[in-house]
């Protein structure tokens, strides 16, 4: 027996099949998934989702009789307070803001994990200020503008695209990759 603790002889093991869904499993699959993760209502449902698909697919059933009872179990964690769009919304783009995401790449990213496009944009605005302290992070962690080992009059385009890619405009991109870099980063 090796490390894994699997099988030695290299055969793969028998995946276990999945469960019949019932009302009480997909609750406790909410909450086992609610407890690891925060998500918004759309997330949810779509991991739910899986789980109903791959039980279906297995036992034969059709995916489409379960829709009223994945409704009612993402309703009820909804309600609960388990599950609230807004405050995940607000966290989330508090997080990527730090790490130095463009207002454009967070609400993309908060689009992407199923949060209203209204509710994305609001949680995504950032002040001019903001957003240039943003795009330093971004050029200092990629080593772009005054954070580039080598020649910067050579990279200069390059390195504008690199912040243009990631959701800034060229107005910030300039400022940042023309700019002296280590006394404008002490934001």
């Amino acid at each position: 027996m090796g490390f894994g603790g699997g099988r030695s002889d290299g055969a793969r093991a028998e995946r276990r099949a999945p469960r019949k869904i019932t009302p009480d499993y997909l609750q406790r699959a909410a909450m086992h998934y609610l407890e690891r993760y925060a998500a918004p209502a759309a997330q949810l449902r779509r991991v739910l989702a899986r789980k109903v698909a791959m039980s279906c697919r297995h036992h034969e059933q059709d995916p489409s009789a379960f829709e009223a009872m994945l409704d009612e179990v993402v309703a009820r964690c909804v309600s609960s307070g388990l599950v609230d769009d807004q405050r995940f919304a607000q966290a989330r783009a508090a997080t990527l803001k730090r790490k130095g995401r463009s207002a454009r790449a967070v609400a993309a990213s908060l689009s992407a994990k199923g949060v209203g496009r209204e509710l994305a944009q609001a949680a995504s605005a950032a002040s001019e200020d903001d957003e240039l302290a943003a795009a330093r992070k971004a050029a200092r962690r990629k080593r772009l503008g005054p954070w580039s080992r080598g020649d910067r009059a050579a990279t200069r385009q390059k390195d504008l695209a690199a912040l243009a890619r990631a959701g800034f405009s060229m107005t910030i991109a300039r400022a940042v990759v023309d700019g002296a870099g280590d006394e404008e980063a002490e934001c």
